[in-house]
């Protein structure tokens, strides 16, 4: 059986992953990473549950989102970039 999908934007680039899924996940399944450290390398979620603050993200207009507590929804605009 095949479970339902949402559509959403990463950076500008419409995906569509399994619902339930977090954002964070939907973020690796493009290939992208979260967000860029003061000393410009490219981070990812650590720690899967909200505590290492490194899957960090603008979602709709909100910024520092933690990715990986954040189910998707249809629609959602997520941006990694700041």
């Amino acid at each position: 059986m095949t479970g339902a999908m949402v559509k959403l934007r990463i950076d500008g680039q419409q995906v569509a992953v399994l619902a339930g899924s977090s954002v964070a996940a939907a973020i690796a399944h493009v290939g992208g990473t979260t967000r860029t450290s003061c000393t410009g390398m490219r981070r990812a979620p650590l720690c899967g549950m909200g505590v290492c603050f490194e899957c960090r993200a603008t979602v709709n207009g909100i910024a520092q989102e933690r990715t990986c507590l954040l189910p998707v929804a249809e629609a959602m605009e997520i941006s990694t970039h700041g």
